[in-house]
Formats: structure tokens, C-alpha cells, sequence
């Protein structure tokens, strides 16, 4: 019986932004990568150019993960495609505030962490209702194939969070880390972290 043709989807997060080094919610969607997070990026693309072969660069409009997308792009010569949908998490009027005020409000609100929404910005449960089907979408295009996307950490931590049925666990990913989600006849396989430049 002939197997069923599988694609990958290659999500990596951006590297480290000024935001990520100061350990503040960013302001502006163009907070740029820091010197590390270039080489962050950069050693993405040198473990994607050697371990797949992606068809195209799918990247949040964001401007640190359009600039990790642009340096995975000049290590593999593929296109970009900018997808707003898959832009970093809204923490609202968190932005500007220290990471760990989200950790204590969220705790203090007694909500599962999932479904805790910081005001005027979204819960994890509404990013992966937003990303999901993009996801889906790309999976469908390129159903025996491997695409690079360029993300954020919740928003790998959400996809995460679902595929695998346990937001519990769902790692938040470091600047640059990979996660691999491999897909057959529509249906994904559990996601799985790039450790060390070994292929899932």
C-alpha cells in the first residue's frame, strides 16, 4: 500500500527582540532583533537549510519576526509571505509592563491560564482560534510539503497546547527554537521540539 504523502510545518520563533531582552511587553509591532537575536535567527536558518526542504517562508507582519524570516530567506533563497494572522499575542494594557505582571495577574484572577485574557488584549484560547485555521490553510496548500513559518511564543505555545490536547505542558519556546508539526491527509501528528538540529 502506497504511504500517504506528509508535509511539514517548520514553526520558529523569532529571535530575541529589544522587548525579549528588557523583558517588557512590547509597545509596537516594530521592535526589532537585538545583535543575539540575528544570530539566534541565523542559526535557525542554517538547521532548517540542512534538515528540509521548505517551499516557501510563511512570517507574522511583526518587524522581528519578518527580519528572522528575511535571514532564513537569504540562507535558502525562498519567497516570503506575510500572514498578519499570525502575529504575536495582544496583552492589551500590558504593553510596556514587565513579563512577570501578566504571571501574577493571571494567577491572581483564578481563571485556567488558557482562557485569562489581560485587559484589552487576548486570551491564549483566542489566539489559537485566530492561528488554527492559517495553519490549517497552509497545511491543505502544501499537503506533501515543508513550509518555514515564522512566529511567536504564544502563538506556539497555543498550537502546541491543541495539537497535543494539553496546554498544561505546552512549552514556551526560546528566540529561535523550532517546533515541527508533520501532517498527513489533513490530520497533524503531535508537535514535536527541534533538540540540538536533530530531525523529529
Amino acid at each position: 500500500m502506497k504511504e500517504t504523502a506528509k508535509g511539514r510545518l517548520i514553526l520558529v520563533r523569532h529571535g530575541e527582540s529589544e522587548g525579549n531582552r528588557v523583558r517588557r511587553f512590547t509597545t509596537s509591532p516594530e521592535v526589532p532583533l537585538t545583535e543575539l537575536g540575528r544570530s539566534q535567527a541565523l542559526k535557525a536558518a542554517g538547521t532548517i537549510a540542512r534538515l528540509f526542504r521548505p517551499q516557501l517562508i510563511m512570517t507574522s507582519h511583526f518587524a522581528r519576526a519578518c527580519q528572522t524570516a528575511d535571514i532564513i530567506s537569504r540562507q535558502t533563497s525562498l519567497a516570503i509571505e506575510i500572514d498578519p494572522e499570525l502575529r504575536e499575542r495582544s496583552f492589551g494594557s500590558l504593553a510596556g509592563h514587565p513579563y512577570e505582571l501578566a504571571q501574577q495577574m493571571a494567577v491572581a484572577s483564578g481563571d485556567e491560564p488558557r482562557f485569562w485574557k489581560p485587559p484589552g488584549g487576548e486570551s491564549l484560547e483566542e489566539v489559537r482560534r485566530r492561528v488554527m485555521p492559517v495553519i490549517e490553510r497552509i497545511a491543505l496548500r502544501f499537503s506533501a510539503a515543508d513550509v518555514a513559518i515564522v512566529s511567536h511564543g504564544e502563538v506556539m505555545m497555543s498550537l502546541w497546547g491543541h495539537l497535543s490536547g494539553n496546554f498544561d505542558t505546552a512549552p514556551h519556546p526560546a528566540n529561535g527554537a523550532i517546533f515541527v508539526l508533520e501532517h498527513r491527509a489533513g490530520r497533524f501528528l503531535p508537535p514535536q521540539l527541534l533538540a540540538d538540529g536533530v530531525a523529529p
